[in-house]
Parts: structure tokens; sequence; C-alpha cells
């Protein structure tokens, strides 16, 4: 089956599924899934958007709220994971996934899944090591450190991940796994995004958790976003015995939602035939979270994952033939994900602008559904109790900005990790940053215009989309060629002649004209976003 990988999306869906309508038109190809790798943006009112951690003048409605009110409906099936610019309280009421709008579906903070026999899992946020042990304890309203912390990996979906022993076909993470970077063409990633350059050779770009995933998992494919720029690169796994077949991963990182870019890949994935249309609940997964249900933390304080240190009595939570068999007895083999999407607030309308409406935490019927169906702990509804009882208060109290701490991990406690993924000596001119010190303050102030109801026809400025071949031929150092000169020469991808385009720039609608010269020297590059005004300039 034909499965098309999108980037960074920003809320920008009509312009994705006109890319997929203009791919279908202009090549005949339509694709049955679309996977989006984070910064999805799914807003559906002023909120919302108070919970976005973008600077104020970037928060913009966008056209997510169209698909939630039924207005319109996606094309083509749409899973999604989280990026770190979300609107956190959304997404929240979704821990362990499910449907934001009929069609489009969350994967939660980490989840598998199938559709039409290909496994797809997934782990939402971008990795901070400071945040990295900490339970999920955030809620709205949040204050200017939980508004970040709330897309922050936490150990325990790691943990859960680490738990499959079947193979994964598909896995998605918003930041790039370290060192990845070391399998594909380093010079040319380098030339695109000379920034990077410390990074790299120091070997500190990218999240050490994707890492430690991508070594565990070995999936097929791995896709990634986050760092506005395509790269792919082909990893072959150690085997761990002579028995063992040797297995590769081929990655693909991709650009963000805009003109000129290299923000979607069509790719061809084997599938089961004779399997259904429908998205399903993968077994094993399911088995994992209910034999890890009782490590569900809604504090902050920082824990580690049982590990065979002595210290603990039970460290291997992967879940037996039997315990999946159970899974599968319990939903009489009908593995479906109903479509049970409810709206949970109201939709945004441009009549009757709300902007100073406020934050709530919401508890999903859909999560109260799944956790009912199969044992779980519902951690919004922890998350609540505990407040009630006074526990947690959805703040820090004690601790700095986020932002101003060492990012070798929190006051207290090292991190198990040496290094934070998203450390940046210099600044990236293609990413809006958040201002440490007074730029992101302002979380009241938001943007309600919405995309024009007639936007620009994007079909002749969009790059055209390309499709992978079955090997990615890439470097393992800087000696070759890059992946994508590999493929041009190939002729298996062609791009839209763009040289009357690029006369003029093009530039983001709602955007700031006084490009970047008014940002400030920053310590951290983990808000990376869509400055096309930044692009346009430096590009």
């Amino acid at each position: 089956m034909k499965v098309a990988v999108a980037g960074c999306c920003h809320g920008a869906l009509d312009k994705m599924y006109e890319t997929l309508e203009l791919l279908q038109r202009r090549h005949n190809v339509r694709p049955d899934l679309l996977l989006c790798c984070g910064d999805f943006q799914a807003v559906r009112n002023e909120a919302d958007l108070r919970c976005m951690a973008v600077p104020a003048k970037y928060r913009h409605m966008q056209t997510f709220y169209r698909y939630y009110s039924g207005e319109k409906k996606a094309p083509v099936l749409t899973v999604f994971i989280g990026g770190n610019h979300e609107a956190s309280n959304h997404l929240q009421e979704l821990p362990y996934g499910g449907w934001v709008a009929p069609n489009i579906y969350y994967l939660g903070y980490a989840g598998v899944v199938r559709f039409r026999g290909v496994r797809i899992g997934g782990i939402s946020g971008i990795f901070k090591s400071h945040d990295y042990r900490k339970g999920h304890f955030e809620c709205p309203p949040y204050n200017q450190q939980t508004i970040r912390s709330a897309y922050h990996v936490r150990n325990i979906e790691v943990f859960k991940l680490k738990q499959l022993k079947r193979p994964i076909d598909i896995f998605m993470s918003h930041d790039w796994p370290r060192s990845i970077y070391h399998y594909g063409n380093k010079k040319q990633l380098l030339k695109m995004k000379s920034f990077f350059r410390q990074e790299v050779e120091s070997n500190t770009l990218g999240s050490p958790a994707a890492s430690e995933l991508l070594q565990h998992l070995k999936p097929t494919y791995w896709f990634s976003a986050h760092l506005h720029v395509k790269f792919a690169a082909f990893m072959q796994h150690q085997t761990n015995s002579k028995e063992e077949l040797p297995k590769a991963t081929k990655f693909l990182a991709l650009d963000k939602c805009l003109p000129h870019r290299d923000f979607l890949q069509i790719i061809d994935v084997e599938h089961d035939p004779n399997a259904g249309d429908s998205l399903e609940y993968d077994a094993e997964w399911i088995a994992v979270l209910k034999a890890t249900n009782s490590l569900v933390n809604v504090t902050q304080s920082s824990w580690n994952m049982p590990e065979n240190n002595g210290l603990h009595a039970k460290w291997d939570y992967s879940v037996t033939e039997e315990a999946i068999k159970e899974v599968l007895e319990e939903l009489n083999h009908n593995l479906k994900i109903p479509c049970n999407f409810t709206l949970t607030a109201a939709c945004y309308d441009p009549t009757k602008p709300q902007k100073h409406v406020e934050p709530v935490h919401t508890i999903n019927p859909q999560t109260t559904e799944f956790c009912a169906q199969f044992g779980l702990t519902d951690i919004n509804d922890r998350i609540q109790q505990a407040k009630e009882e006074g526990s947690v208060r959805g703040e820090y109290e004690e601790e700095e900005e986020e932002e101003e701490m060492d990012s070798t991990g929190s006051a207290e406690e090292p991190s198990e990790y040496n290094t934070d993924n998203s450390g940046l000596s210099s600044i990236n001119p293609d990413e809006i940053m958040l201002d440490e010190e007074g730029g992101d303050e302002d979380l009241s102030t938001c943007s309600v215009d919405p995309s024009p109801d007639h936007p620009p026809d994007f079909s002749a400025s969009f790059s055209d989309i390309r499709i992978m071949p079955d090997s990615m031929a890439v470097s393992s150092d800087d000696a070759m060629d890059s992946t994508n000169e590999e493929l041009e020469k190939s002729g298996v991808s062609k791009q839209v002649e763009e040289k009357s385009l690029n006369e003029r720039p093009l530039k983001r609608i709602g955007g700031n004209e006084n490009g970047n010269s008014g940002i400030k020297k920053i310590k951290r590059r983990n808000q990376a976003i869509y400055a096309a005004e930044d692009e346009d300039k430096t590009e």
C-alpha cells in the first residue's frame, strides 16, 4: 500500500490534503494512509491556542477546527504523533491515543496500532533530560514551565515501548534519534544546516531516548521531523547472535509544510491484502499497557524505571503469548478501533471570537472507555484526584525556568543520559525561538484569524512529492553523494520546476514582516518551528 509521510504540519491541514489531491491529479497516486511526525496542532478554539508553546504572534487558528467541527473530513486516514508545538490540553485528553476528529487519530504519549497488517508505532514530544524521569503531572491551565514540560518525553513511555518483542514496521518520533546522522550524508546535511555542526561533531544532536528505542525496536522505517530538513539514512543493526537475521532501518526526516519544501514523501509498504481497511489496536501493545499499568506516575518526582540492578523484584514487563491471547479474547478477536470521536470542547466560531476563554482540564470519554475496557488507569482522572487531595498542583514551586536549568538533568538528581538533546550553541535561522526571558510570557494572547476561506493556489508552488525507492543508498560518512542526489540520478524522484516561482519570496500569512532582527540569542533549541519569514531571508 502507499503511505504518505509528512513532516511538521503546523496546523496547515488544508494545504496538506490539497497537496495529496494534487498528487492524485498529476500522478494518479492516492495514498491509503497519511502519517504526520508531530507539530500537528489540533487547535479547536482560542483556549487551545493559549496552551500551545509558541510566541503569541505565531498563535493562529489555522484550519484544524473545521475538521473537528465536522465542516470538513480528512480525505485519507491520518495518524499522527505530538511534537513540541501542540495544543497540549487537547492531546492530554488522549494519553493512550484516540480520535481528535473523524478520520484523524492521535497515537498518544506512545502507542502502537495496525493498519492493513502494518504495525505502526510512535512516541510523542521531544526529549529534555530534566523532565525525562518525571510523571505526567501537568494539566491546564498551564504556567510558564508546564506549558513546555507537558510535551517532554517521559521514561515510562520509552520503557513501555522497550517491552515490545514483535517486529515494528514503521515508527515515528518528532525529534531525531541521536547519532542517526552518522548513517547518512553528514556533508550534505551540514551544507544545508551548518548550525548543526557542533552538535553533530559532539554527537549531541537528537534524542538519546529515541536512539535507545531505535536500537531496541529495529523498525523497517523510522520517520521524524522537528529539524526542518529532509535527511535520509540507512542503519544496519548489529545482531545479538549468529542465528538472528540482520535487520536494517530506513530513516527519513522531512521538512515543514511550506512551499518549496520537502515535507511530504510517498512510500510503498508491504501489507496484508486480506486485512481490512480499519485502524486496529495492537494486541501486544494493549497487553504491555496492562502489564505496566502499576507504573503510572502523575507526580513531578523523578524516578527510574525497573531494571535488573538488584533493587527491583521485577524488571521485565514484556508480555507472553498467553497474555496477548487474553487480549484477543477480551476483544472477541475484533481489534477494530471504535469510531467513538466526541466533541469535548466548543469549536472556534469566526463570528463569535472568545479571546479570553480559559483552558480547563478535561477527561475525554474515549479515554474513559478505553481504560474501562482494558482495566487501565485514566491518567487525567488520577491527576484530578491528586489535585483534589492537594498532592499535585500542576506547577513547579521551587524550580527555575526550565530553559535556564542545566541541560544534564534536574537539580536534584542527574539524568541517566549525560547530555540534553536540544542545546544549541548557535541559533537556527530557520526556526522560531521561545525567548527565555519573556518572549513567550503572555499566555493569554492569541490570534484567531483563520486561514482565508479561499487560500491561494499552492498547487504550482509546493515542491513535487517524491517517491522513495525500495532501498535508499546513503553514505556512512561524507564520502558518497547525498541520497537525494542518488534519487535524482536514478530518475525515481522528480521535482516540479520552480525557477519562475523562486523569483519572488513566499511569506507565511500572518507572519512577522520584520524577520529575525529582534530575536535574542538563546541557550536552547528545543522549540523548533516554522518561521517562514526568517527562512525566506536565509535561503
